[in-house]
């Protein structure tokens, strides 16, 4: 015959396993919840981005970088107020200690967010944004943050950013002025790279973003040393050198669109021909 201890100890064991199933579900449910949210706002930072790149570019003619940064952080606000909203939503989903359980399911769209807003912030003031300023933007009317900023998240949006600049500085080139630019955001590209390298050591994944860093400030050093080679040849004012740079530099476009097609059209049929076989 069973006892009644035996019966209540049972009951006290299963109570026990409901309650951990319950929390398991519950951590479940919010990581997923959480992997979701970070998506989507890394998905909306990039658009930023784009948003960002096609703003600098749209108006050939125009050369003052003021007006361009300007412009470009004016229509960035909506798009940041928009992911910001988000980081909002996230706040009681990470009260309290759980952002430090749930640092790496959010931690993608948290870079991804930091790069576009520090690429936003370097247009408009041509400098690096600091940590305080990234914290602000994750923070309510109030001043009270929405959780605590990692250091390391801050450094590795950093990081990204070079890439950023890689391509803002290539696509300056044939621009009037666009000379100068790249080789001011080159300058920009290898003092963060400096700096970054003393923090190596205590962050793992910023070692890994530095031989990324690495490879954007050799592209942006390459293009413009060509530029500077193929320009000491002629002897004219810098305007007309921006000139020769732009034409030279469609020219070589309109050859690699036109020499892409035969390519394309070859490949094609190469694999009409496999299909037939």
């Amino acid at each position: 015959m069973t006892s009644p201890r035996t019966f209540v100890s049972r009951d006290s064991i299963l109570h026990a396993f409901e309650q951990f199933r319950d929390e398991l579900d519950d951590h479940n449910d919010r990581r997923e919840r959480l992997i979701k949210s970070s998506r989507d706002i890394t998905n909306l930072s990039k658009k930023l981005i784009f948003l960002l790149h096609r703003t600098v570019t749209e108006d050939p003619t125009a050369s003052d970088d003021h007006v361009l940064g300007a412009r470009a952080a004016a229509r960035a606000k909506g798009k940041l107020r928009e992911i910001q909203s988000h980081f909002a939503a996230l706040r009681e989903e990470l009260a309290g200690d759980r952002f430090w359980r749930y640092q790496r399911n959010v931690s993608p769209g948290l870079q991804e967010y930091i790069e576009a807003l520090s690429f936003a912030h370097y247009l408009e003031h041509r400098s690096l944004i600091s940590y305080n300023q990234v914290q602000s933007t994750l923070s309510d009317p109030e001043g009270n943050p929405y959780f605590v900023l990692p250091l390391e998240d801050y450094l590795l949006g950093l990081a990204d950013l070079t890439g950023e600049l890689m391509r803002f500085a290539i696509a300056a080139i044939p621009r009037r002025g666009g000379r100068q630019k790249a080789a001011d955001v080159c300058a920009f590209v290898r003092s963060c790279k400096a700096d970054f390298e003393g923090l190596t050591p205590y962050f793992k994944e910023l070692r890994k973003k530095q031989a990324v860093t690495t490879q954007s400030l050799e592209k942006i050093e390459d293009a413009a040393y060509a530029v500077v080679v193929r320009t000491s040849e002629y002897d004219m004012p810098p305007e007309l050198l921006d000139d020769l740079v732009a034409q030279t530099m469609s020219r070589a476009a309109d050859h690699s669109m036109y020499g892409e097609e035969p390519r394309r059209k070859r490949a094609r049929e190469s694999e009409y021909d496999m299909d037939d076989d």
